[in-house]
């Protein structure tokens, strides 16, 4: 595992820098949405996001990452003047209260560029600059972070019946390409993150397929996160609705830490971060 993390530990953005070498670092997913699969509704109210986000960073977290539009299957997006208003306000209190790393969860360029002013400091883009071109001299003027993940379609069509030759291989190749393309656009290498998109454009069998194969994408040379919270692949393996998926989560999270991810992204993030730090501790023994 040290060998698998040797290139990929650095994360480097708007001046900060965490060593991933260390322990996996987690981050809380704070949505100020109405509609999220989850947990729609429950922080949309300004104060209210800013309470969880304190419990949050309270119980360890090291990226609080802010979204403001519903990326859930069969979604449509949201206006981007609606999107800029639920999640500024959040993240210029977040950065005045708190001394935390801020990303914000967006495919748009303009909502981007207006959380950056309000001191963002990472882009958390699922469509890894597909939807807007802009997006990653966005990224690039700002030295923020960027985290590129892997969707088949758009949140509307991702789930049509999505089928791939080889997922990983399919997925990695995306990647690697998202990365070559943020790059070419002046953002630093050291500055992106891979997520292969647990649950976006995938069945169940392509989500099982990439917790096991994850380890794949340490040759984009890059940080992998992954974001396996309360996912619905979860239920179907369980039978169970969302409310109910935590010991699940925490199963996925582990197994995403022993197959070389550096970063998890969990709603519950107590038991999120002792998960991982079990599983960090399994991964040192003997070293």
């Amino acid at each position: 595992m040290d060998e698998l993390r040797a290139n990929d530990a650095m994360f480097l953005f708007r001046g900060r820098e965490f060593d991933l070498s260390g322990r996996t670092h987690v981050a809380g997913i704070l949505n100020v949405t109405p509609d999220s699969f989850s947990d729609g509704g429950q922080f949309f109210d300004t104060e209210t996001a800013l309470r969880h986000a304190e419990r949050m960073i309270g119980e360890g977290a090291d990226i609080i990452d802010v979204g403001g539009e519903s990326t859930r299957p069969r979604s449509t997006p949201i206006k981007e003047s609606e999107e800029i208003a639920r999640v500024v306000p959040v993240i210029s209190e977040l950065v005045s209260r708190f001394d935390v790393a801020v990303s914000v969860d967006t495919c748009k360029a303009s909502v981007a560029e207006a959380a950056l002013d309000a001191g963002a400091h990472i882009i958390n883009d699922v469509s890894a600059l597909r939807f807007d071109p802009r997006m990653a001299e966005v990224a690039s003027k700002y030295g923020a972070g960027l985290i590129l993940m892997h969707m088949k379609g758009t949140p509307a069509t991702m789930q049509d019946n999505p089928e791939y030759n080889d997922v990983m291989a399919d997925v990695t190749d995306f990647l690697k390409e998202a990365i070559e393309r943020a790059t070419a656009a002046g953002v630093r290498f050291e500055s992106t993150v891979v997520d292969p998109g647990i649950g976006f454009g995938k069945k169940l069998i392509h989500n099982l397929t990439i917790l096991k194969n994850l380890s794949r994408l340490r040759s984009t040379q890059r940080p992998i996160m992954v974001g396996p919270s309360r996912k619905s692949f979860i239920g179907q393996l369980l039978d169970l609705p969302v409310d109910q998926r935590l010991p699940g989560t925490l199963a996925a999270s582990v197994i995403c830490v022993l197959s070389g991810a550096s970063i998890v992204r969990v709603h519950d993030v107590k038991e999120g971060r002792e998960a991982v730090a079990i599983a960090d501790a399994v991964v040192k023994a003997g070293k």
